[in-house]
């Protein structure tokens, strides 16, 4: 590549300590390293830094409202300056320089390992550098590719490759991969990337670029590999104690007391419980839930617009707290009459800090999360330590279906596929009759089934972003505003007091699973706290950073 920048990641040999911090304080002599197994494992180490794998974030979407607040992809403000798109592509090619020097010196083991356990190791360098160009080619799509470390003058004289060209190599990376990674690790062993997580994380880039054919025959050469299965508990998957799950299939473990936890979550915790309670799911979130029919809120005659929680699909409560029942020590309801609630633990009455007539910056909507949160959130001031999941087996599930669905394979195994997600929301086995299972055959209509299912099973875990990009939605979902509740005076007297609360129906809710709430905000229900804005000309791919286009001569993508 041509910037200054680019050249040097692309060069140095960077190697790995046993301290996880992103710049190593010592380094192994780049005439020598990698001489043996022990210095080639530190190296492969590296790359699985957690800051250097990369997740989108949920408030880029239709499920999240941060009070008033707007992100730039969520405003319409991205451009090749914004902070995200350089630390992205920054950290995303420092990990394919790492993986690219780990290849380069392989030969050095040539005679010292056997070879299978050096075409193991070749075969771990080359899934992570597949799984960095997967993400530089699903959101900045014109990218650099390079396969090795270059010379000043190679680096100068390089240029962007088509997608087309980067998938290919992508796709030969993870075949490397597949062929040559372990099929699963014993219990002492630190687990990395296996056979499965290769057919997992190709799968999912082969979905994103509509090769539904390649992501159809991964995923299902990952379900018949017959090592993964669904988690028994939802709600019990995204805890800190859960580790290592068998649904997980290729994960970064966190940990507390190594230093590695997820960061501050006060945002994400009630006001009762000293949190903000400032970023929470969206309405549009909440009532894309079906109902325990297996119909959508506005068809459904078992929806209670009264109590948006009854009769909902178990994961709209184990995603969103519902109202009037605990949560981390109190009883939670955003009810603008509910002064005081109950902390469970004393059994006192204490002021009610999630109500907007007490605390005036409460939940702006009356939502806050519940996925993943129980009390270990209160602990270690607010740091977590869930694994770091970056693909797991339901995701595996719905890429086959959609792949099939989308070319129009319609079968029973589809349909087994999607089943086999739902019917474990609902803690029953795939055969029973206590959930509503899909029997839908019509692609359009299983189609739409897919998508709900999809926004269902994986809010708050950065994959609505791309969902939406792909299904090119977004120009439709973003460019609408976020509702919530009127100040509190008028919500008492334009809603509670005339029997309206929470509101008053169903939103109508189109072939796109998007509820429409703007009739209750004409009839002055609701409050528009924020305007979403999507240029729908140019934000379905990502801008190349301006100093690589400035310095390097990139051709920046279009209408930016």
């Amino acid at each position: 590549m041509k910037s200054k920048f680019l050249y040097i990641c692309l060069s140095l040999s960077l190697f790995s300590c046993q301290k996880l911090d992103l710049n190593p304080l010592s380094q192994g002599s780049s005439e020598t390293w990698n001489s043996n197994a022990e210095e080639l494992i530190m190296s492969l180490n590296d790359l699985y830094r957690e800051d250097l794998w990369l997740k989108d974030l949920d408030d880029w979407t239709d499920d999240w409202i941060y009070r008033d607040g707007l992100t730039d992809i969520t405003n319409a403000t991205i451009n090749g300056q914004t902070g995200f798109v350089n630390t992205n592509w920054k950290n995303t090619y420092k990990n394919i320089s790492r993986a690219n020097t780990v290849l380069e010196n392989m030969d050095r083991v040539i005679g010292v390992l056997p070879e299978a356990q050096i075409a193991s190791y070749t075969a771990e360098a080359r899934f992570v550098r597949a799984s960095m160009y997967s993400y530089l080619l699903s959101h900045y799509r014109n990218v650099v590719y390079t396969d090795r470390t270059l010379s000043i003058d190679e680096a100068e004289a390089i240029d962007q490759s088509t997608p087309e060209q980067v998938l290919i190599k992508i796709y030969e990376d993870y075949d490397f991969a597949i062929a040559n990674l372990k099929e699963s690790y014993s219990s002492n062993e630190l687990k990395r990337a296996t056979k499965g997580a290769a057919l997992a994380m190709k799968a999912r880039i082969a979905l994103y670029m509509g090769d539904y054919e390649t992501a159809k025959t991964a995923a299902k050469a990952c379900i018949d590999l017959g090592l993964y299965t669904l988690h028994p508990q939802y709600r019990d998957l995204f805890l800190s104690k859960t580790k290592q799950s068998p649904e997980s299939i290729f994960l970064l473990p966190r940990s507390i007391t190594l230093g590695v936890p997820l960061g501050d979550r006060q945002n994400y915790i009630p006001r009762n419980n000293g949190g903000w309670a400032a970023k929470d799911p969206s309405w549009d979130l909440l009532y894309a839930f079906y109902c325990t029919d297996g119909l959508p809120v506005d068809e459904s005659p078992s929806f209670d617009p009264k109590n948006p929680f009854l009769n909902r699909d178990p994961r709209c409560a184990a995603t969103i707290v519902p109202f009037d029942t605990p949560h981390l020590d109190h009883i939670f309801t955003p009810h603008p009459l509910a002064l005081k609630t109950t902390k469970i633990s004393t059994g006192q009455q204490v002021a009610n800090n999630d109500n907007r007539a007490v605390a005036q910056y409460a939940s702006f909507n009356g939502l806050v999360w519940n996925k993943g949160v129980d009390n270990d959130w209160l602990q270690n001031s607010w740091r977590i330590e869930p694994d770091n999941v970056i693909i797991r087996y339901a995701d595996v599930l719905l890429i086959y279906a959609e792949a099939k669905i989308e070319l129009n394979e319609i079968d029973e195994s589809v349909l087994a596929a999607i089943n086999q997600v739902r019917a474990r929301a609902y803690n029953v086995d795939i055969g029973s009759a206590d959930y509503p299972a899909v029997t839908e055959t019509a692609q359009a209509s299983l189609r739409k089934i897919l998508r709900a299912e999809r926004r269902m099973e994986f809010a708050l875990e950065g994959l609505r972003y791309m969902d939406i990009i792909r299904w090119k939605l977004a120009e439709k979902v973003l460019n609408k505003p976020n509702y919530g509740l009127l100040d509190p005076a008028d919500l008492v007297a334009k809603v509670v007091n005339t029997g309206k609360w929470f509101l008053p129906a169903a939103p109508p809710v189109d072939e796109d699973g998007v509820a429409d709430f703007s009739g209750f905000f004409s009839q002055g229900l609701i409050k528009q706290i924020s305007s979403r804005k999507f240029d729908a000309t140019k934000q379905y791919i990502w801008p190349i950073p301006s100093t690589e286009v400035l310095t390097s001569g990139l051709t920046q993508n279009p209408n930016y």
